[in-house]
């Protein structure tokens, strides 16, 4: 489901991107930046998250969408956020893989961005109290998305920050649309509930 243009500006860059102009792909890549660092956080989970950085993880993904346009079909902003969304989910597995299969040490926990983009992303899932400081809210909001049963991550995330419509996430997880809605609607509360708590403990 193509989202409509927003204005001007963003038409003709629509419009080039159909055409595979590079440069306007990147400043789709650009805008959209922010909710796929926010998605690749919350699905590299806790041990991922340990041995690995978000960045780096989206700058590959980047590259890796900019090194081939050869079967690139621009259809709009909304198939184009789910296909990069897509394009992150088989890069997490990936590494996923490898670090099990080098059984590589995962004890180094990556640091927290001291300033992020993302945070606002977050804050469409949940929003912590006002006192709560940015790298709290980003470890609460992350330890109480990874509590989350794996359908719930699923679904919230699918809707909430790749945008997909509860029918198209009903087709993809095989379930049907009303239960799709009871997961996402039970798994943002569920998740509002953990951090506002504070309890995050796995």
């Amino acid at each position: 489901m193509a989202d409509e243009p927003r204005d001007a500006a963003t038409a003709d860059l629509v419009a080039a991107a159909a055409r595979q102009d590079r440069s306007s792909i990147e400043q789709l890549l650009v805008r959209h930046l922010p909710g796929l660092e926010a998605f690749v956080r919350l699905r590299m989970g806790p041990v991922l998250r340990g041995v690995a950085t978000a960045p780096d993880l989206v700058q590959s993904v980047c590259r890796e969408v900019l090194a081939d346009l050869s079967g690139f079909e621009f259809r709009g902003e909304g198939p184009f956020r789910a296909w990069l969304y897509t394009c992150a989910e088989n890069k997490l597995r990936e590494k996923a893989r490898y670090h099990r299969a080098g059984k590589r040490d995962v004890a180094a926990v990556a640091s927290l961005p001291e300033a992020s983009t993302f945070l606002p992303v977050y804050r469409t899932l949940c929003t912590p109290s006002r006192e709560v400081e940015l790298r709290e809210a980003i470890h609460r909001i992350e330890a109480a998305f990874d509590q989350l049963p794996a359908d719930y991550r699923e679904a919230v995330t699918l809707h909430k920050l790749c945008g997909l419509s509860h029918a198209e996430i009903a087709a993809r997880m095989q379930r049907s649309e009303g239960a799709v809605r009871n997961l996402v609607y039970r798994g943002i509360s569920r998740l509002a509930l953990l951090v506002d708590g504070g309890d995050t403990r796995s």
